[in-house]
């Protein structure tokens, strides 16, 4: 099911989300104006719906998104500010290992410590985070959410700036349709 953020008014019923990467900055007033959407995305992650959000979707997901001197509100499940600069905040190759906290099963073919390669490009930062939460990631290289750390956890929700890449060393796409199914 293909949700517009923009324009629908809530979510259908669900088993999961994916909210991709995108330019959220480019519709900040017309994403902050749909209110219920808003409401309805928060009120499912906090009732537990898996979801996975990418850099855009991590943006959306903030409490506010700030850029050019204005702000709009979000969804504000995550407890920062996504803040738009004129430099990217990351760009390029990074390198991730998972944390214990990883909340998706685990991959078969997945060893301990396995470097996961990846991109981030974003000129986003997260701002004002105050609850430090949990993390999915270690950042061996690259900036992700505090130059540490990316994938923000919070119940079911997994927010990262990373954009993966569904290989044979990182099946991360099956293995979110595995933790959909395990939290259904």
């Amino acid at each position: 099911i293909l949700v517009n953020t923009l324009t629908d008014k809530t979510l259908p019923e669900l088993d999961g989300l994916f909210i991709g990467g995108g330019f959220p900055e480019t519709h900040m007033h017309q994403l902050a104006s749909n209110i219920s959407m808003r409401e309805s995305i928060k009120q499912a992650i906090d009732n537990g719906l898996p979801t996975y959000a990418e850099c855009g979707g991590l943006m959306y997901l903030a409490k506010n998104l700030i850029w050019k001197d204005e702000r709009a509100e979000m969804v504000g499940v995550i407890p920062a500010d996504a803040v738009m600069h004129d430099k990217p905040q990351g760009r390029g190759y990074i390198k991730l290992v998972e944390t214990e906290k990883m909340p998706w099963p685990a991959d078969e073919k997945r060893q301990k410590n396995q470097i996961i390669n990846a991109h981030e490009f974003h000129y986003s930062n997260l701002e004002g985070l105050r609850e430090k939460g949990e993390f999915a990631y270690q950042v061996l290289r690259g900036q992700g959410i505090d130059g540490e750390h990316d994938g923000w956890i919070y119940k079911n929700l997994l927010a990262s700036y990373a954009h993966m890449r569904d290989t044979e060393q990182n099946h991360w796409a099956k293995r979110f349709v595995a933790f959909v199914k395990a939290n259904q």
